[in-house]
């Protein structure tokens, strides 16, 4: 491929770090390189794996160039090549793309080395044209990333005081309305670290779908590979879900989902976060990437203490008052809290007041389908009002149409 009309800028400087590459692969893939429109800065060559535990040197200058590649040997030794990915993701974060050298086409070794953090596979032996065309890629990449112009989608954060308040049955429900009734580009993430419930409220299978996949593949995000991740609803909402196995749930650092929620705030209207309930730093960097947040509680004393204590933890890691919303869920149930009472303890206002449907949501739970707009519910009503309110239209749902005998048994 052709090198000489780049559209990045001409001093681009990159630094290339090589992990158990034999010296005749890695002066290959120096020269390379510096064949591309680009400065090779530094270069850093290591015949061990490396990890937190076996810390190399890794100097200044190599730190404070634009770009890093990184070409790690997986054939010696996944587990450990695994561990000197992640290494290096922390050691470089956004700046790093890390690229799998192996000769096994093992699908497995594959999968392994793109969750660790490998955005490109090159197969042994070495070929200079491979490598030159995911450098293209490399490229394009980045001048896209410098292109891009300032994002411009919403993103709303749902944040529940405890479990059960029904966070995911509202963002599920907002969501698919906002994409199913005013045909806005949605989409919706579960950022649980493992069994959200996202893709079960949807009826989606999105055991391939989930959040941390994006996050770790932001340094060659772009739109073409995003659509490959997401799974996609009949709505038109399209999904990212969390791992539905215990324990499955791989850490992303802050940088990385501040970037990543940047990129798909620039391709979606709208992006929800159902996110975890807990303040951790991950959740922190979703909150303050976030352009308002819903913080979830039912009108019961527990949700209500719980969701005090969130609004002061929050508040005082820097978050504005003005981007909170509070949402009380079922607030006309049996035995409720009264609305004063609420707002005195909390020091906040209602912003929305959702009631009480259980029954339909729970139907709408066990069919995998969320409430159709046009459904006269009371619930379906307030979301749709809610959704027309976001996008500044008074659209209303079209008129309900009967259910089929088959359709009500299934």
């Amino acid at each position: 491929m052709s090198t000489k009309n780049h559209t990045i800028p001409t001093f681009f400087s990159v630094t290339v770090v090589t992990v158990c590459v034999d010296e005749k692969t890695t002066e290959q893939l120096n020269e390379t390189v510096e064949s591309m429109n680009w400065v090779l800065s530094s270069s850093s060559s290591f015949d061990s794996y490396i990890s937190e535990a076996r810390r190399p040197y890794l100097g200044p200058q190599s730190k404070s160039t634009t770009a890093c590649i990184a070409i790690v040997d997986f054939d010696s030794d996944p587990i450990q090549a695994v561990e000197s990915t992640r290494y290096l993701h922390q050691v470089f974060a956004n700046k790093v793309t890390v690229i799998a050298l192996a000769e096994s086409r093992d699908p497995d070794l594959l999968l392994q080395a793109m969750r660790a953090g490998c955005s490109e596979f090159l197969p042994k032996p070495f070929s200079t044209k491979t490598f030159t065309e995911a450098l293209g890629r490399l490229e394009s990449h980045w001048s896209k990333a410098q292109q891009r112009s300032a994002p411009a989608g919403a993103v709303l954060a749902f944040f529940g005081s405890k479990g059960g308040v029904g966070t995911t049955t509202i963002a599920t429900h907002l969501a698919t309305y906002l994409s199913q009734v005013h045909s806005k580009r949605t989409l919706l993430i579960d950022n649980h670290p493992d069994l959200g419930h996202v893709s079960i409220y949807l009826g989606l299978d999105g055991a391939q779908n989930h959040f941390s996949e994006v996050v770790s593949n932001v340094t060659r995000l772009d739109s073409s590979l995003l659509q490959g991740l997401v799974a996609k609803h009949p709505s038109g909402l399209e999904v990212l879900s969390s791992p539905d196995v215990p324990g499955a749930g791989v850490r992303s650092d802050t940088e990385s989902i501040v970037k990543t929620i940047e990129f798909l705030r620039s391709e979606y209207d709208y992006v929800i976060i159902d996110c975890a309930t807990s303040v951790d730093d991950a959740s922190l960097a979703l909150i303050e990437a976030s352009s308002r947040l819903y913080l979830v509680a039912t009108p019961e004393i527990g949700a209500i203490r719980d969701l005090s204590r969130y609004i002061d933890s929050i508040a005082h890691a820097g978050c504005p008052t003005e981007k909170m919303h509070v949402v009380i869920n079922r607030f006309s149930s049996r035995y409720a809290v009264e609305s004063n009472q609420i707002e005195k303890a909390i020091r906040l206002p209602i912003a929305i007041k959702l009631p009480n449907s259980y029954i339909d949501l729970v139907r709408s739970v066990n069919l995998g389908e969320p409430i159709a707009p046009n459904r006269k519910v009371e619930f379906a009503d307030q979301l749709v009002k809610w959704s027309n309110t976001l996008v500044g239209s008074t659209a209303s749902a079209a008129p309900a149409k009967k259910e089929s005998l088959i359709r009500m048994w299934k």
